[in-house]
């Protein structure tokens, strides 16, 4: 399987980046005003040249996030389910950063 390109100023080849590094900063998020995958908002910020657009709700069921620790895609409503019930991903089973729900609101539309 090949993976998404994740761009931003990613530190490994599971998606952490040089804002958030710790073992369980493993997702990227694919931005619907570029369709792209960075690491966290800030990489987004500091090199998309353009401002976020948060996904709209009725995009949330398309893949827009990207488990670094496995590869898979998994859509916005999967993602927020998992960190709701662990914090983990659904496929391969790493952990994921629980904090990652307090910036929801800067990533996908309520």
């Amino acid at each position: 399987m090949t993976r998404p390109i994740v761009l931003g100023r990613t530190v490994d080849d599971e998606t952490r980046c040089a804002h958030y590094a710790t073992p369980l900063d493993v997702v990227a998020i694919k931005f619907v005003c570029c369709d792209t995958y960075y690491p966290c908002f800030e990489c987004h910020d500091e090199s998309a040249g353009h401002a976020v657009i948060v996904r709209p709700r009725d995009r949330r069921d398309e893949p827009g996030i990207l488990c670094g620790a496995c590869g898979s895609e998994l859509s916005t409503d999967v993602y927020q389910r998992a960190l709701a019930d662990g914090a983990a991903c659904p496929r391969c089973g790493a952990g994921w950063n629980p904090a990652c729900s307090l910036y929801a609101h800067l990533y996908f539309a309520d």
